[in-house]
């Protein structure tokens, strides 16, 4: 149901006041997007998932360093997969293409790429 030019008039008000008062938050509500918010949760599961790799190497120490570790890099690993499956294939073509923060993806896909080539001609 759209707005009346009332609601309309009021609405704009509203953006015009919320600018002029704070506009590190109207900046940071239009920078905002799902996949950035993705990525910056992809960053900190990397960062548990390498955190927990470490853990790991202190089993010498004690057993419970590694248990915690592979803890650690398995609930990493599963923040990273959702993240992934949210940000969607898509949105992660985009990012190699562009030579975005993902670029990994992109060059895995020229490398298969180039293998079912070299295998067609070969």
């Amino acid at each position: 149901m759209p707005l009346s030019e009332h609601e309309q008039r009021i609405l704009e008000e509203i953006e015009k006041r919320l600018a002029e008062e704070d506009p590190r938050l109207v900046k940071s509500v239009t920078e905002a997007s799902v996949s950035a918010h993705s990525l910056r949760r992809i960053r900190w599961g990397i960062g548990g998932f390498i955190l927990g790799f470490i853990l790991l190497l202190f089993f010498v120490a004690s057993i419970w360093f590694a248990v915690v570790g592979f803890a650690a890099m398995l609930g990493s690993a599963l923040v990273v997969y959702h993240y992934l499956k949210r940000i969607g294939r898509d949105q992660l073509r985009s990012f190699g293409e562009k030579g975005g923060h993902l670029s990994l993806t992109a060059a895995l896909a020229r490398l298969a790429e180039r293998m079912r080539r070299s295998r067609g001609n070969g």
